[in-house]
């Protein structure tokens, strides 16, 4: 039976990386059965600048009724500007909340060909295998109220709302043991209870759900421990859950261990693990239309949609055996270039996992 991928490229490098990524699900499709239908949306400012909306409802339309998104990258210097409730973010935003993609997987794992590009130490680093479980769909970033007012004196005020319900800690709890289960049966819960009352109630729901998981292992840390524990010895952590803020800060200073942020997947999920997939990075318009963005992590946010979205494990371990050939090959893209490997642009890169797919 076809599947059917909302391919959605969004702005800056997204463009480029994208088409990349394509270029792996049309080798899949020929070469491998996979049998898949991609169509292309807007979102973001390229949206905005067509449709007036970041999300246009045609584009919100098409990712309800496909089988799992792919995206690109979404916002640059051009729309920093406009009002923040028309900003390219909004799309992205938008899509997690409208498909009520609550769960985000984000694994930063070091390949052993560019232990040397990290700037921890190797012995540090090395087989660093890391699972980071994001809670996305709540948190301070959809809280209300929020916005900007002004006070009895004049004075601008700020403010934002942390919030959640029990029920939303819940299930990214679930999801996160279920991983931990997956792997070597070892969770962290990273929070700030010690200030917050709402990480308190987060502290109490983990801890609940732990006692229907008996062999995993369950940790707490607060986040800035957290933090300071991904640099210095973040071999220590297997799957660390944690909220929605606090996640997006912790999953790109892990992504900084693995040598590039350029090599980091995520998924997003729902409760019937229909999924969005793409790289951790932004759409880096400084170095949009130059051919030298990495590629991988977008192609590797394939495999990642291939394991969880479309129920093909092995052609979701033949991507990742073909992005390892390409690192054996000593291809490299300019962030993780150093001296005495290949040089390649981001088609380059491209063809390269597409050639080793078919070898």
């Amino acid at each position: 039976m076809s599947k059917k991928i909302a391919v959605l490229p969004g702005d800056g490098i997204g463009i480029e990386i994208v088409a990349q990524a394509v270029k792996v699900l049309e080798c899949l499709n020929s070469d491998f059965g996979l049998n898949a239908e991609m169509e292309n949306g807007l979102v973001g400012g390229s949206a905005y600048d067509e449709t007036g909306s970041p999300l246009p409802e045609a584009t919100l339309k098409l990712a309800r009724a496909s089988d799992a998104v792919l995206l690109g990258a979404v916002g640059g210097y051009k729309w920093e500007a406009l009002d923040i409730a028309v900003r390219p973010e909004k799309g992205l935003l938008g899509l997690r909340s409208e498909l009520e993609l609550f769960a985000n997987l984000r694994p930063a794992i070091l390949y052993p060909q560019l232990a040397h590009a990290s700037t921890l130490k190797e012995d540090v680093v090395s087989g660093l295998d890391i699972m980071i479980v994001r809670e996305l769909t709540g948190g301070i970033y959809f809280g209300q109220p929020r916005g900007i007012r002004e006070l009895e004196d004049g004075e601008k005020q700020g403010f934002n709302t942390l919030i959640y319900k029990e029920s939303e800690v819940e299930r990214i709890a679930y999801v996160a043991f279920e991983t931990a289960m997956k792997r070597d049966k070892r969770l962290c819960s990273v929070d700030k209870a010690n200030v917050l009352e709402c990480t308190e109630l987060w502290r109490e729901v983990i801890e609940r759900v732990s006692k229907h998981f008996p062999d995993v292992e369950l940790s707490h840390m607060y986040v800035d421990n957290a933090a300071m524990q991904l640099v210095r010895a973040p071999k220590q952590f297997d799957v660390m859950v944690t909220t929605n803020m606090f996640g997006d800060i912790l999953s790109d200073c892990a992504a900084m261990l693995t040598g590039s942020i350029g090599m980091l997947p995520s998924a997003s999920m729902d409760k019937n693990q229909k999924g969005m997939y793409e790289p951790i990075h932004g759409s880096a318009p400084d170095i949009a239309g130059q051919d030298i963005a990495n590629p991988l992590a977008t192609i590797l946010s394939v495999a990642m949609m291939l394991r969880y979205s479309l129920g093909a494990e092995d052609l979701a371990l033949k991507v990742e055996q073909a992005v390892d050939e390409v690192l054996n090959q000593n291809l490299r893209t300019a962030d993780i270039f150093t001296d005495g490997d290949i040089k390649v642009g981001t088609e380059a890169m491209g063809d390269a996992v597409v050639a080793a797919l078919k070898a």
